[in-house]
């Protein structure tokens, strides 16, 4: 079978390398963020037993995925590699990504309705307060970073993460209000509340990922 070679935007070889290049280096902060992000919001969450904290955490893990096998994606099309492999992964990864978002909205959906009815309160998390803000500021710089680099490399696999890191800053907006007015205020129930608004955002992210999943088997087929 002969390799199909990656389709390219219309610039110059050495653009596009320079771009590549600032792909990955952005890529590659934006792991390292994604994972200071998931190990506090998950350990904040487990230690003042927030759903809100823990399921901002998840979602932080399951970017951290989507953004190590677009690094991956970037590094194989600078070498030149053929576009059928990578096509052959990046479909098992965006189903693997659909199926742990929705995993992720029944964990978030149960334990939100069983905290709701059982009075569970969830204990003040100055750490998590401290992440969640700290997202609001990097995640929209990111996004916008990653949106430069892809005006002169017009890729899609770029583009949807790029949507996922705004997403992702608004995700943080509703973890940091439902802490503030917990912590603050004494308002138990605002985190069940902010976890119905993280429901929302989370299930578009769910709905998108499903839908690209099925248009890659659909054009695989």
């Amino acid at each position: 079978m002969r390799k199909r070679k990656i389709q390219i935007s219309p610039i110059s070889p050495e653009s596009r390398l320079v771009a590549l290049r600032a792909g990955i280096r952005i890529e590659i902060l934006a792991i390292a963020w994604m994972t200071l992000e998931s190990i506090v919001a998950v350990g904040s969450g487990m230690i003042a037993d927030s759903v809100l904290l823990i399921a901002f955490g998840l979602d932080s893990i399951i970017e951290l995925i989507s953004g190590a096998v677009l690094l991956w994606r970037l590094s194989e099309e600078m070498k030149g590699d053929d576009l059928e492999r990578i096509e052959q992964v990046e479909r098992k990864a965006t189903w693997i990504s659909a199926v742990l978002l929705a995993l992720l909205c029944l964990y978030v959906t149960f334990n939100t309705i069983v905290g709701l009815f059982r009075h569970v309160k969830p204990e003040s998390s100055f750490s998590g307060i401290f992440i969640s803000s700290a997202a609001m500021i990097v995640m929209p710089l990111l996004a916008r970073r990653k949106r430069g680099v892809n005006k002169q490399l017009g890729n899609a696999a770029l583009r949807a993460d790029i949507a996922e890191s705004v997403t992702c800053g608004y995700m943080a907006g509703t973890v940091l209000i439902g802490l503030v007015l917990s912590t603050t205020f004494g308002y138990w129930w605002a985190e069940y509340v902010a976890s119905a608004l993280f429901l929302y955002w989370l299930a578009g992210e769910t709905r998108e990922a499903i839908a690209a999943a099925r248009e890659r088997a659909g054009a695989e087929g």
